[in-house]
């Protein structure tokens, strides 16, 4: 892997995520939040074995829910399937619920726990290589990149608004904001993408017109952009009924944010100074809750040669969630993970393996294409979207994923110094 050798911001970064817990610990907002998926969960002693999606379980929806985080509200039922689009969406070969990978292809790397994954180039939108593509998955906070892919378009990133008791109660991950406080919409949006805050999120949505005006208008870009994989139901990846995607569509909705500037520099952004907020609202002068540090919280942006950044997630039923990119030698690539777990890497290591190794693949090699690209993209109409029949038929690819990739290195001993700060601040119990 194209590790870096260095760990002069792991100090930086957990200083600011213990400054940002204690102010936001005066208001409670960072209290774990009732229920069973609190927080990012430790390494386990659990024997790792890669997951097989041969039998194309999810074709149709995602894994049952392991609580109540998906019931309906009373009088309310839970969305049927989403209708799988026949022939799939970026080609033949990415309707195969396996590995799908270019013939002769080198065995993929060791150690991805990721049920789902894909890499994408976000220039030429070529599939490089895949794994159940179009199975679909919950995205916990990775939807995120939807929710700011449609906000970043309609709000105005000076525009000033007031915090509120609504904002700081928001379940899961918060940034910090509390009621009182004054923020631009670009400091919402730093919040939200950089991490993962749930309260930012309630604010951005609240400025569209509430919880369910947008996750309507975030569907409705999912369609737009042909992600029909996908179906948000929170404005925040917090697990709701009918609530999927696809590591196909991640990639996809990824692409699209990335065209927007102030998404690109947010993701790539390592740490920001964030605004406090007043003991009493009614008093803005009231600087009680003085303002702090926010660090990103994706580790592959500090660790990985050529980070571009990109989104974490996390939810007991989503699991570990993931969708970064990185440039080498003029090519940008993107990374999605579905359902992955820490084992027997985290998240951001696993996906700077499928980089490595995707980076390493031949010229001009790929699997099937992201629709608006020049590479065989699939024509959508009304008449193309069909329900099919899982399972389909399994591509020709290795099947378990195992295997030695002779480009790995291994990461040296002054690397576990920043293992062991990243672990500590990641026990602060924050859930995306």
């Amino acid at each position: 892997m194209s590790i870096r050798r260095h760990s002069r911001h792991a100090p930086v970064r957990l200083a600011a995520v213990l400054a940002a817990g204690l102010t936001a610990l005066a208001v409670g907002s960072y209290a774990p939040a009732p229920g069973p998926a609190n927080a990012q969960p430790p390494t386990t002693t659990t024997p790792f074995t890669t997951p097989n999606t041969d039998d194309c379980a999810q074709k149709t929806s995602p894994p049952p829910a392991i609580d109540t985080s998906e019931a309906p509200e009373p009088g309310q039922s839970t969305p049927g399937a989403l209708a799988i689009p026949d022939p799939p969406v970026g080609g033949k070969r990415l309707g195969g619920c396996g590995l799908v990978v270019p013939p002769d292809s080198a065995r993929i790397p060791e150690g991805i726990s990721a049920t789902a994954w894909m890499v994408s180039d976000l220039d030429s939108g070529k599939v490089l290589l895949a794994k159940d593509p179009h199975g679909r998955y919950r995205p916990a906070s990775t939807i995120k990149v939807l929710l700011a892919d449609v906000a970043l378009r309609k709000l105005d990133q000076n525009k000033v608004i007031v915090g509120t008791q609504d904002d700081a109660n928001a379940d899961g991950t918060r940034v910090g904001i509390g009621p009182g406080g004054r923020y631009t919409n670009r400091q919402l949006f730093q919040g939200l993408i950089m991490a993962s805050g749930n309260d930012a999120a309630h604010a951005i949505a609240t400025q569209l017109g509430g919880d369910e005006a947008t996750v309507a208008l975030m569907n409705a870009r999912a369609k737009e952009l042909h992600a029909l994989d996908t179906r948000a139901a929170t404005p925040s990846g917090l697990d709701g009924p009918g609530m999927s995607t696809s590591a196909y569509d991640l990639s996809l909705i990824f692409r699209d944010a990335m065209t927007l500037p102030l998404f690109a520099e947010l993701i790539h952004t390592e740490q920001v100074d964030f605004p406090g907020f007043p003991a009493n609202p009614k008093d803005p002068d009231d600087k009680d809750h003085p303002g702090f540090m926010i660090a990103n919280d994706n580790h592959l942006l500090y660790e990985y040669d050529g980070a571009l950044g990109g989104k974490t997630g996390y939810t007991d039923d989503a699991r570990q969630t993931f969708v970064a990119a990185a440039q080498r030698n003029g090519h940008r690539l993107a990374v999605t993970l579905l359902k992955a777990d820490v084992l027997p890497f985290r998240p951001w290591e696993q996906a700077a393996k499928l980089l490595d190794y995707a980076f390493a693949m031949p010229s001009g090699v790929s699997v099937g294409s992201l629709p608006g690209s020049d590479s065989n993209s699939t024509d959508l109409t009304a008449s193309a979207v069909a329900v099919a029949t899982p399972p389909m038929d399994h591509v020709e690819a290795h099947n378990d994923g195992s295997g030695n990739n002779a480009r790995l290195i291994l990461i040296g001993g002054g690397l576990v110094l920043v293992v062991l700060l990243l672990a500590v601040a990641s026990r602060l119990g924050r859930r995306r």
